[in-house]
């Protein structure tokens, strides 16, 4: 069954048989402002959960973007090489980073759903 999870440091992971969407959240794209910049993981890169998978760059700063969970990287998002504002105008749709295989679908329990994330964005 398709799903949606977040984590605490604005990515959301959308995970259906094992394989997985990864992006960055509009609270997210809303901090850093306009994204000049994407750089994404080469396909076959292992990703450990919580460690860097892709840098992001807006006018304001640079930053991490990481692996809500571990697997491989299968592709990255080759929209964003050319149209980097992709990721403001749709981040959590066409404006997604990368796509991996997950080493453990079962772990998505461990992130939060959609009603805990916009709880958790409330109190930041």
């Amino acid at each position: 069954m398709a799903e949606t999870r977040y984590t605490k440091s604005h990515e959301w992971i959308h995970a259906e048989n094992g394989i997985a969407t990864i992006g960055i959240t509009q609270y997210a794209v809303d901090q850093l402002g306009d994204i000049v910049f994407v750089e994404l993981p080469k396909a076959g890169k292992k990703l450990a959960e919580g460690g860097e998978a892709a840098v992001v760059e807006s006018v304001k700063a640079a930053s991490e973007v990481y692996a809500p969970l571990s697997g491989e990287a299968l592709e990255g998002n080759a929209e964003l090489a050319g149209n980097p504002a992709l990721v403001n105008a749709d981040p959590e749709g066409k404006g997604w980073f990368f796509r991996m295989k997950l080493s453990d679908e079962g772990a998505l329990k461990t992130l939060m759903s959609k009603d805990q994330y916009t709880e958790f964005v409330k109190g930041l």
